[in-house]
């Protein structure tokens, strides 16, 4: 069982100054349900190298039992140092792909034409995409072989305009995860702001916030166990 994990690269909060990346909690816990799951994980972002990482994702009030299992786990840290450039991993290599959020991918992910058609191979190929909480943004333009926008007509979740909100970012962030799904055609839904709130809709695993983030992946995982893993060239 392979599985691509798909960071962000960008560090800056819009005009802020402030800095930004990929929220560390949201990589933490997937990362370990997959390995201690036996799955083969590789990392990857579109520079390459050590993705930023939110500096609020690693604050004392946002440790997690995976958060402090990952600053003590070296092998994983060095991992992380090390990302692949994104252009350099092919579809076929994997069975699943999953991306962490942050607010990151609003300005990197969403615009990269690599990961959008990654995404692209993976759907076409029956593999399974989830993302988590900003990380739906990875599917702004991703499209069916039809060129219709790949969440249309189907159920999804992402980072809701209440949390943005209570965030203080909705007027700093390029765009509302909620709104850009619901725009390109998504059957939005949400749970109370900050409660675990996952949706499955065919080869597409969403999960709300950080705290969706490792039933995301255990759905995930579930998903990969209960088909066939597709392995042929995408």
């Amino acid at each position: 069982m392979k599985i691509l994990m798909v960071l962000t690269s960008h560090d800056k909060l819009g005009e802020t100054g402030k800095k930004t990346g990929f929220w560390l909690e949201e990589f933490a816990a997937p990362y370990y349900v997959f390995k201690d799951a036996g799955a083969d994980v590789t990392l990857a972002s579109p520079l390459g190298g050590r993705p930023p990482e939110d500096p609020r994702s690693n604050s004392p009030d946002s440790q997690t039992d995976a958060t402090r299992r990952f600053s003590k786990d070296a092998a994983g840290q060095a991992a992380l140092a090390r990302t692949l450039k994104l252009s350099e991993v092919s579809a076929k290599n994997f069975d699943a792909v999953f991306y962490p959020g942050g607010h990151g991918p609003l300005w990197d992910l969403a615009e990269d034409k690599t990961s959008i058609a990654l995404i692209e191979a993976m759907l076409e190929n029956g593999k399974p995409v989830a993302a988590v909480c900003h990380a739906p943004a990875a599917l702004r333009y991703v499209k069916t072989p039809q060129g219709l926008s790949v969440v249309a007509g189907k159920k999804i979740t992402g980072f809701s305009d209440s949390e943005e909100q209570a965030a203080g970012l909705t007027h700093i962030v390029p765009f509302l995860v909620e709104d850009m799904l619901v725009a390109n055609g998504g059957l939005y839904s949400s749970g109370g702001d900050w409660q675990t709130h996952v949706v499955t809709d065919g080869l597409l695993i969403t999960g709300q916030n950080p705290a969706s983030s490792e039933l995301a992946a255990k759905t995930l995982l579930e998903k990969l166990r209960a088909e066939p893993l597709v392995r042929e060239s995408a």
